[in-house]
């Protein structure tokens, strides 16, 4: 890094690394054989968020509770009838293609929605129902 310090390339740097990784990186990936269909990756990826954010909210150590994501996350995925590849293939392949992964996050979102309105959160503070 001093390097490009002392020579005053610092600021073409990440201009760069941007053409770098433009070029490793083909402008349409292909198709992967064992791609999800969208219908099936939007419960999928809305299932992994529900996963996450329960495991957050679990305040298990980070080690611990990355460890437990990763098993509930192999035993979603066997449900799914997936692979962890599988999904991973697919992510890339919907995230090359510009218009795809913005529609399905978007379908993630309301599905989250939809899911939240059948289970609303339980009340919090001073006006929440009491159990004795």
């Amino acid at each position: 890094m001093k390097l490009f310090c002392r020579r005053g390339l610092a600021p073409l740097l990440p201009a760069l690394l941007l053409t770098l990784t433009a070029c490793q990186r083909p402008e349409e990936a292909p198709q992967p054989a064992d791609l999800l269909p969208k219908e099936r990756m939007v419960p999928l990826l809305a299932d992994l968020q529900q996963l996450e954010t329960q495991v957050e909210n679990s305040r298990l150590a980070p080690d611990s509770a990355r460890a437990l994501f990763l098993a509930q996350q192999k035993k979603l995925l066997s449900r799914r009838k997936t692979t962890d590849s599988t999904l991973q293939h697919s992510y890339r392949y919907y995230g090359s293609h510009g218009k795809d992964l913005p529609e399905i996050y978007q379908a993630v979102i309301d599905t989250l929605k939809e899911r939240q309105k059948k289970f609303p959160p339980l009340p919090v503070g001073p006006s929440a129902p009491q159990h004795h």
